[in-house]
């Protein structure tokens, strides 16, 4: 995928696809020294990464503000929502040399983003209309993590692969919740979580 096709697909300005462009050029300089993402995807950015996070923003819930994206490593999802345009994205990544990489794209592209160098269990909380999570851990511990951000009418967004079934299946020991999945745009044997009503089974 080009930069024009990602334009195309997702229907983004022109001066968006700046800033995204940015940001691909300061992950392809940053990443021989922290490895923000495998080297193999880095020549495909704009598939794997960019249109990969870009995706959700279709799904967020109507009038969405605030976006709590946990473990946000390289910023994939959260640090791409917020150039679409999500008003307030938190980022929430434990690792202090890629919280450097993320508030230096944040500056480069002039992206207000909230940056905590922290681990999840430790940030303060945060009231979400989203929470977001990809590549980070199984369904049952992103929900014992970000639960607590969730406001009333949250939901929560997270990117799986084939093991999907299985983890809903172990999170519905402990929680109940609705769920739809939406087949992932990039990823032949990803899904999309949407996840509402979340509530710690009786």
């Amino acid at each position: 995928m080009t930069p024009a096709d990602f334009a195309s697909r997702f229907r983004v300005s022109r001066e968006t696809l700046a800033r995204l462009t940015v940001y691909a050029q300061l992950l392809a300089k940053w990443n021989p020294a922290i490895n923000l993402v495998a080297k193999s995807t880095v020549a495909d950015v704009w598939e794997r990464h960019m249109a990969d996070s870009a995706q959700l923003y279709a799904l967020l819930p109507p009038g969405t503000r605030t976006q709590v994206d946990m473990g946000s490593g390289a910023g994939f999802p959260g640090l791409v929502m917020a150039i679409l345009g999500v008003p307030d994205v938190h980022l929430i990544e434990s690792d202090t040399r890629k919280a450097t990489f993320l508030r230096e794209v944040a500056r480069a592209t002039g992206t207000p983003v909230t940056v905590h160098a922290q681990r999840i269990e430790q940030a303060p909380e945060i009231a979400a209309d989203v929470v977001t999570a990809r590549a980070l851990a199984a369904l049952p511990e992103l929900l014992d993590w970000g639960y607590r951000f969730l406001k009333p009418g949250a939901k929560c967004l997270f990117l799986k692969g084939r093991t999907a079934p299985e983890e809903l299946t172990l999170a519905a020991q402990s929680w109940t919740m609705t769920v739809s999945q939406v087949p992932s745009m990039t990823d032949p044997s990803g899904t999309i979580l949407i996840l509402g009503e979340i509530a710690r089974a009786r």
